[in-house]
């Protein structure tokens, strides 16, 4: 894949997941609401803080892998994948940007 492209997909990557970390931090959570007590309203408001917090840690770990992306990109190795270093298409590339594995090797660790 040609390296200004792939900077441009990890970029626009990037952008997405730290915007949506942002939008999820400025919600807030139901339970530090000054307004109420914990556990007040039922336990819709708990389930919710508890998902946002599992979303905030999925981004999290996806911020982590653009943060791997890039280094792979500058040190001439991104594409390839980090157990065997075969090339990774272009095409799941440009569908998964933070791609570490060819899509056999995904299927074989059972991701």
């Amino acid at each position: 894949m040609d390296e200004e492209r792939a900077r441009e997909l990890l970029a626009r990557e990037r952008a997405e997941i730290e915007g949506t970390l942002v939008k999820l931090r400025n919600e807030g959570s139901e339970e530090s609401d000054e307004r109420r007590e914990p556990g007040e309203g039922g336990s819709e408001d708990l389930y919710q803080d508890e998902f946002d917090a599992g979303r905030a840690q999925e981004l999290r770990d996806r911020l982590a892998a653009v943060e791997r992306a890039e280094q792979r990109l500058a040190d001439g190795k991104y594409g390839l994948s980090v157990r065997s270093g075969e090339p990774i298409p272009d095409q799941r590339l440009e569908a998964f940007p933070t791609a570490e594995l060819t899509v056999e090797e995904q299927a074989q660790s059972g991701g």
